[in-house]
């Protein structure tokens, strides 16, 4: 493929993910809870909801079958992504239902054809992005891609919410009906840049695979196996607690759908803003070095939760709410790319197909299985608490003070930090090449985010007068000497 091709390419999979975070942001998350709550969703629904999307990714495993038979990626992507699309316009017409009707049943229904089909064209585009793309600027790529689609989610969010909150002619029944149409239109511009995209020839067939053979050859590789096992361990970590964070704010802290859209709209954009920084560093560095820093600072932020809502003044409580959720999709932002990143890095070239589909069978089992887990954890604890009392006892009085409280879904995030420890061991077993320190990676983030200070604001003068551009300069050079040496060192 020619360079001009493969450039036309790139700017037609930006504009696809453009379109289809709008489609997402009108459709999914913050507001598809609320829609399915507006309908009569309780607590187990929402949680099944959050668990379509995981389970549903096995059904890439068909979908590398029928690439390797009929090796038409983008007419299989194209039409299963576009047809998904459809249906969530149709979803639009459910609050016009009678509510005597399985509106419920109906949403939960159309979500899961959704989330099959968009799994179908995961299945087939993440093999035709494989081949399509160099290996050596995924980061970079993948970081401008995401960071793009991001704001334009936040963007997306915030208009959702406002949209909800002041119904068209004044009457809710048309809110989510209008962002679903709008979702629904924005997703068919999306496979429209997609189709557009230019697809390599693939490798000449060989015998037709079954799956037991297309499954043996990723498990039989034991590091992309080690692999797996910490994307198992990642998504049981995440998804036990995350997908029911949004029924947390609104039910047991009592949030309204604006302010619990406002922390969603500021975890995206601290998650765009990052998403800058940590695609530049998975090419120099590793994509292995970027999740040893972000998962100990998310698994933190999720303890920290606990914290946060133990706070008596609102005040503070909500202040720290928005640090949290800062810290989250900060941390969520290098997650995210490395984890894919990594994925692509470790499949061979001209085999990705099978072994990106091992990546979704165990996001599909993990992802899936999770969700449905914490909200059984969560109901079957709706009336519990555990606290830690510390006793005052003196002359003149005795008085017990609560030192730490756990109630309802507190216990999901304490559980999902408890998890984080084996996914940080598991992230030690994986090999990605040569060892790079988490010192360098904070350093080389820390001087990233200095030049792109530099090159944005008017302050970045001032940050260039205390710290001259040769001392930077010394610093990037034992920067690099240490990592070339593999031991990280921090420079004098």
């Amino acid at each position: 493929m020619s360079a001009e091709a493969l450039a036309a390419g790139k700017r037609k999979l930006v504009w696809d993910a453009a379109w289809a975070s709008i489609t997402g942001a009108w459709s999914g998350g913050v507001v598809l809870v609320a829609f399915a709550l507006s309908l009569g969703a309780d607590p187990m629904t929402i949680g099944l909801l959050a668990a379509i999307p995981f389970m549903a990714q096995a059904a890439q495993l068909p979908t590398t079958l029928l690439v390797e038979r009929l090796r038409q990626r983008k007419l299989i992507g194209v039409s299963a992504v576009t047809g998904a699309r459809l249906i969530i316009l149709l979803l639009a017409v459910l609050p016009f239902l009678p509510q005597a009707g399985p509106r419920v049943g109906l949403l939960v229904g159309g979500q899961l054809l959704v989330a099959v089909l968009g799994s179908v064209a995961a299945g087939a585009i993440n093999s035709w992005i494989h081949q399509l793309l160099p290996a050596a600027s995924l980061g970079a790529f993948f970081g401008r891609r995401l960071l793009i689609a991001s704001v334009l989610a936040c963007a997306g969010t915030l208009s959702a919410g406002f949209l909800i909150d002041h119904a068209p002619f004044g009457d809710p029944r048309l809110a989510y009906p209008a962002a679903f149409v709008g979702a629904g239109v924005a997703g068919l511009a999306s496979s429209w840049c997609l189709a557009r995209t230019p697809e390599p020839l693939m490798a000449p067939p060989g015998p037709h695979p079954t799956w037991r053979t297309m499954l043996a050859e990723p498990l039989h590789d034991t590091n992309f196996r080690r692999l797996l096992i910490l994307l198992g361990a990642w998504n049981v970590a995440s998804n036990i607690a995350a997908p029911l964070l949004t029924v947390y704010l609104l039910q047991q802290l009592n949030y309204g759908l604006g302010t619990v859209t406002t922390l969603w709209v500021t975890s995206q954009f601290a998650n765009a803003v990052a998403l800058y920084l940590w695609g530049r560093l998975s090419d120099r560095l590793s994509n292995k070095a970027i999740l040893a820093v972000a998962l100990p600072a998310y698994f933190a932020s999720m303890l920290g939760l606990v914290f946060a809502a133990a706070a008596d003044l609102a005040e503070v409580r909500l202040v720290l709410l928005y640090l949290l959720h800062v810290l989250m999709g900060a941390a969520s932002g290098g997650i995210g790319l490395a984890t894919g990143n990594i994925g692509l890095k470790l499949a061979p070239q001209g085999r990705g197909t099978a072994y990106l589909a091992a990546i979704g069978l165990v996001a599909a089992l993990a992802g899936g299985a999770a969700p449905l887990l914490g909200g059984a954890i969560a109901q079957w604890l709706a009336q519990s608490e555990l606290a830690l009392i510390a006793r005052w006892i003196s002359p003149s009085r005795a008085e017990d003070m609560v030192v730490l409280g756990f109630a309802h879904w507190e216990f999901l995030f304490a559980l999902s930090a408890l998890l984080g420890l084996y996914v940080m061991h598991a992230l030690s077993r994986v090999s990605e090449g040569e060892e790079i320190s988490e010192r360098v990676v904070m350093q080389e983030l820390a001087l990233e985010a200095l030049r792109t200070v530099n090159h944005l604001s008017s302050i970045g003068g001032m940050i260039g007068g205390a710290l001259p551009f040769s001392r930077v300069s010394q610093w990037r050079r034992e920067i690099r000497r240490d990592i070339r040496r593999g031991r990280g060192a921090a420079p004098d």
